[in-house]
Order: structure tokens, then sequence, then C-alpha cells
């Protein structure tokens, strides 16, 4: 039976693919806005701070040379198994740190096996879910990406507030890094059951275990280099501006003197926006195309860090800070999904996970090249000065989507 006329329900994939990726990104939720924190009351500058806050970033970009690799030899369970305990080496790492290098080290660890973590489920649903269902599921899993980024900060911010340690956000990650685990090992495996569905193979011959020999990162690149280069490129874009956004948030709290339990409080706040639109999101793509969710998206966070970048000095810096901070929530959420559908799109349906790991790689390629330059921009200039370059970014990425989605995804303008 082909994956577009066989039944399909949302609540089949719930507790096998949707749980995992919520408590991993529960954890996540609750280290990332807080990473730059951290690494300030170790004794690093703001712009120090920002690059080791973009080090998950990089950590996702090298992760996802061998990713597809992983994927396709032990199986997309198996790998996220992997990935789970990988993060919590480097959360331990991160918790005992006694400076900055250390608490960098740990970070990128967890960004390594962040890489590896998504693109297992990312390829899960490029293979298994119809593709008129793509877009709704795909949104749907990056909502649950953004469930946890809501739903992490709250409980960072309340321990925060009881032990008055900005670390215990990394054992908060440990915690659900294990439950994560736990639920793969003792649900049945979705690879094996979705399989038996799809391809009419018995449970221990389906999976990305069993999918045709895999194909290297850099290999997959060439073959598919117009695509990479142009949607690729775009996808970079997008990257950098939203990963700028995570990195600009709590160094401007910081800088403007806003404390570190109401920088969680005001973050996740601002996630619950970016969650609230993830179905709308998938919905619009489904039924209109995926230029629809994207133009709003990009021109959305391209002039929120632009306006953000003229109220630094302003008598109401943190409300302005507030305010924006909501409405890049809502300019993110609108995009929610959008980079893992254009890379299922594009992905060859039969083997998509070396693909969908090259796309990774350009999209992650914006998100790790985004602290950098946010970082030395801070550092030459200021941090308004970062926030408007990365604006400018987003107006940029926008004007490319608009450009290529329409070539390279038929059907979907």
């Amino acid at each position: 039976m082909s994956t577009t006329d066989r039944p399909f329900s949302f609540r089949s994939i719930f507790l096998p693919v949707f749980l995992p990726t919520l408590l991993f990104s529960i954890g996540e939720g609750a280290i990332i806005p807080m990473i730059p924190i951290a690494a300030t009351s170790l004794g690093a500058s703001l712009a120090i701070a920002g690059f080791i806050g973009g080090m998950i970033m990089i950590g996702e970009l090298v992760g996802d040379i061998p990713s597809g690799w992983v994927v396709n030899r032990v199986g997309e369970r198996n790998a996220m198994v992997g990935a789970a305990l990988v993060a919590v080496a480097g959360l331990v790492v991160c918790a005992a740190a006694q400076g900055p290098v250390l608490l960098t080290a740990g970070v990128f660890l967890v960004g390594l096996a962040t890489a590896v973590f998504a693109l297992a489920r990312h390829a899960f649903m490029t293979t298994f879910v119809p593709l008129a269902y793509r877009a709704r599921a795909l949104s749907s899993l990056g909502g649950t990406f953004r469930a946890g980024m809501f739903l992490g900060p709250f409980i960072a911010a309340f321990l925060i507030h009881l032990t008055g340690a900005v670390q215990v956000v990394f054992w908060i990650h440990v915690a659900c890094c294990v439950a994560a685990a736990a639920v793969l090992l003792l649900l049945p495996d979705p690879e094996k059951t979705f399989g038996q569905v799809v391809h009419g193979t018995s449970p221990s011959s389906a999976g990305s275990a069993g999918t045709p020999e895999s194909v290297g990162l850099f290999r997959t690149i060439w073959e598919y280099r117009g695509a990479l280069v142009r949607m690729g490129g775009s996808a970079g874009l997008v990257g950098a501006v939203r990963a700028a956004r995570v990195i600009i948030l709590p160094l401007w709290a910081v800088s403007i003197g806003v404390n570190d339990a109401s920088t969680a409080l005001i973050i996740g706040i601002a996630g619950g926006f970016d969650f609230a639109l993830f179905y709308a999101s998938g919905q619009i793509m489904d039924r209109f195309g995926r230029m629809w969710t994207a133009m709003p998206s990009m021109l959305g966070l391209g002039l929120g860090l632009l306006v953000l970048a003229f109220t630094h000095q302003s008598p109401d810096a943190v409300n302005w800070f507030i305010a924006l901070a909501m409405f890049l929530g809502l300019a993110n959420g609108i995009g929610s999904g959008l980079l893992m559908t254009l890379g299922a799109d594009l992905a060859p349906p039969e083997n998509p996970a070396p693909f969908l790991g090259a796309f990774r790689f350009t999209g992650d390629g914006g998100s790790a090249a985004a602290p950098v330059l946010i970082a030395v921009a801070t550092a030459i200039w200021s941090l308004p000065v970062a926030a408007a370059i990365t604006g400018v970014l987003g107006l940029i990425g926008a004007g490319t989507l608009a450009r290529y989605i329409p070539r390279y995804v038929p059907g979907h303008r």
C-alpha cells in the first residue's frame, strides 16, 4: 500500500513518535535560554556568552555529518536512544563546569546528540506519513519541539527560583533525556510497526536499517547540489535568523537588567505564542502551499529583530523587550515545520535520511553561523547592531524563499 492511499491517524503516532520528542525538547527548552546566562555566571563576556549559547547549533551542524549514516545503519529508535545518552554525558559536563571552556565542550556534545535525535525523527515522518498529511504532521512535530521550548523555561524558572543556581537547568535536561530513552525502549518500535503497514514487510525487515545502502553526506550534497545550494541556502538564512532570536533574547535581557527567573518566564511565555500556531502552520501549508507560511514567518522575524535593535536605550526597554519577544514568537510559530516540510518535499522517498541529513546540514550551517556573527558584531560594535544585522538577513531570507520555493517545490507556491 502506498503512502498516498493508506489510512493515517495522528493518534497512532502520538505516543511512539511525539512523546519522546516532547520529553527531549522540554529539556532543550530548559537549557537553551539559560546557556548564555550560565556562561556569564562563569565569567564570560556578553560576546563570548553569545558564542557559547550558539555552540549547541555548531554541535548540531557537526552532528549532521554522520547523522544520516547513523540512522540508516542502526535504525531510528537505536539512534535516538544513543543520542539521548550522549546528551546526558554533555549535560553532566555542563553542570560540573567551573569555567567557560568546559561549558563550551559540554554544550557542543549536546548539540551533536540533538542532530542525530532530530534527523531520526524527521526521516521517520518523511517515510511513513502520506503526502496529503505531510505539512500537518511535520508542523505537529515542529510544534512538539516548540511545546518543549514553551514548557522547559517555566520549569527552569521555577527551579532556579527554588535553588538560586542556574546550573540546575542541565539536570532538568538529564532527567528528560533519561525519560525519552525509557519511552523509546518500552514502547513498540514505530519503524517496524509502520514499516509492516506501508511495505507489507515483516517487522524484522522494516525500518531504516533495512533501507537502501547509506550514502555519505558530502556525496549527497554533490549529487543534489543545485537544490541544496538554492533551497539549502534559503534554509541556512532561516536557521540563522531563528538561532539569532534564541541567542539575542536572553543576552538582551541581561543587557537591560532583567533577572534570570524573569528572563526564563518571559521567554517561556513567548514560547507559548510560538507553540500556539504549529497546527495552523501545517494546515496553511497543506491547503495553500509552503509559501504562505514562509513569507509571514521570515518577514516577521526580520522586522521584529530590526525594531528590537532600536529599543535598547529606550526608557521602556523592558516593555519593548517583552512585546517583541512575543511578536517574534508569533512569527516563528507561523513557520513551524517549514524547513522539515521543505526537506521532506525535496528528499527521495525511497531513502530520505541521507538527503535530509544534507538539507539539515545547510539549515544548521546558518544556525551555527549566527552565534559567531552575533559574537563578532557584539564585540566590534554592540548587541543592537547584531540584532539589526540578523534582522536584515531575515528579510533577505524572505526574498530567497519567494524566489526558489515555486521552482523546487512544484504545486506549493
